[in-house]
């Protein structure tokens, strides 16, 4: 199978090429920003200095069968959010539409795009799940534009008409909380930085249960939805299956690293004030809320199950990072 992959070189995309590559029957072919970067050998490579409406794919897409679009904007620094908002469409409304059209001309048969569970919210209530049948309610400007970018590939992808002219291409759209691993940064890196400093935490009586995804699971199931038929005109919710608290969270970080857990206990209501009082609410928020994945769909229709536990994926996680 000849595949292209956006986002190659990033977090997710550097785990997808090495399973992609060390299956033989597999042909990758990268989009990569830069010439200059670190791919295995078997990888081909295009530069694209840019995701947005003008690009031009055509080269990349040469003979490809499948695509997996990862690349996206995912932060934007500074200025109002009205701008922050033209930014991230730019490239992950218009860009993705860009490169789904070019796609369907070219031929490809299968464009799977990796979207956010924030498309869903930023919450779950206690006892409730996303499904990934539910209706999206995204709240900030990046989980709006992945829910815009999911909506025009369907619209775009529909079901074609006979005697339409255009080409098939199925669509596949995956939906994942936060992906930890080797290599993790962001919010991530910062708890196994706070983790490994000792400093005492005030994360001790959190009862709150979010799922995570391990790197090796989401790669796990992106490649499932590469193959199986019946992944075709779907959208997943992924998961390691096994949530926790973060008070939970924490103690199995300081025990893969090996040291003791500095938890003490401070109401959730006193933390969102502190948090409030220093303008980090919305972080705390997140330590604090539950955000809950219903993993059924991706195991009834697919028959996947997380091939990683949470424990073993941590483990790796920390090593890496220690």
């Amino acid at each position: 199978m000849k595949i292209l992959v956006t986002g190659a070189t990033g977090f997710v995309g550097a785990a997808l090429v090495k399973r992609l590559t060390a299956d033989p029957a597999n042909e990758v072919r990268a989009a990569v920003r830069r010439s200059e970067v670190d791919l295995p050998a078997a990888v081909s490579r295009v530069v694209l200095a840019d995701i947005g409406p003008d690009s031009d794919w055509d080269k990349a897409l040469d003979g490809c069968e499948t695509v997996v679009h990862l690349a996206a904007r995912v932060h934007v620094m500074g200025g109002p959010q009205l701008d922050a908002m033209q930014r991230f469409r730019r490239t992950n409304v218009q860009g993705t539409l860009r490169l789904a059209q070019q796609a369907a001309g070219a031929g490809v048969r299968r464009f799977v795009y990796l979207s956010s569970v924030k498309v869903n919210g930023d919450s779950t209530a206690p006892g409730d799940r996303f499904g990934a049948d539910d209706v999206p309610r995204p709240q900030d400007p990046y989980a709006i534009s992945k829910f815009e970018a999911e909506h025009a590939l369907a619209e775009l992808l529909a079901p074609v008409p006979p005697g339409s002219g255009r080409l098939p291409m199925e669509l596949v759209v995956v939906r994942p909380p936060l992906v930890y691993g080797p290599g993790v940064g962001g919010n991530f890196r910062s708890l196994l930085r706070a983790v490994r400093s000792g400093v005492p935490l005030p994360l001790g009586a959190l009862q709150n249960q979010r799922s995570l995804v391990g790197l090796d699971n989401l790669v796990d199931f992106i490649v499932l939805c590469c193959q199986h038929p019946l992944a075709a005109g779907q959208t997943f919710v992924v998961s390691d299956g096994d949530d926790m608290s973060t008070t939970q969270l924490l103690q199995q970080v300081s025990r893969a690293m090996g040291r003791p857990a500095r938890l003490f206990a401070m109401p959730p209501a006193w933390l969102l004030l502190g948090a409030t009082v220093v303008g980090k609410r919305e972080q705390a928020q997140r330590l604090c809320s539950n955000l809950q994945i219903d993993l059924s769909k991706a195991r009834n229709l697919l028959g996947w199950t997380p091939p990683v536990s949470v424990e073993a994926g941590l483990q790796d996680a920390v090593q890496a990072y220690l």
